[in-house]
Parts: structure tokens; C-alpha cells; sequence
């Protein structure tokens, strides 16, 4: 099953648990998550590193789930 079409991250947020997620430009909420070995997203942890990934593209499960 392919993982969804491409979106831009258009910024951030944490959830209930003070995990990072992406804003998706479709509207959509991600999870990003650095939890070595299996997710290896050092950046996600400070706020430069955030910064330097705006703008570039995840794949959207939700949209691909919805139809998008």
C-alpha cells in the first residue's frame, strides 16, 4: 500500500503528550518522532532543526486514507 501523496510542512506543534507533529499543508496533523534505531529524526528536537525542515515533503496517510 503506498504511503500517502506528498505534503509540505507548513510548521509545528506537540500533542497531549508533548510529542512533535507536523502542520501538513493539506490540513493534516503527522507525528514526528525521534526514537532511535527504528525513527531517526534527531532535527525534530530543537528548533532550528525544525525550522530547516519547513517546507519539505512528508507522505500523507490521512489523505491517502480520505481520498484526497
Amino acid at each position: 500500500m503506498p504511503d500517502g501523496p506528498s505534503r509540505c510542512i507548513t510548521g509545528y506543534d506537540r500533542d497531549d503528550e508533548g510529542h512533535w507533529v507536523a502542520l501538513l499543508d493539506c490540513g493534516h496533523r503527522q507525528h514526528l518522532r525521534h526514537n532511535p534505531p527504528w525513527t531517526n529524526r534527531p532535527w525534530v528536537l530543537t528548533e532550528d532543526g525544525r525550522a530547516r525542515h519547513v517546507g519539505e515533503s512528508l507522505r500523507c496517510r490521512r489523505c491517502l486514507e480520505e481520498d484526497c
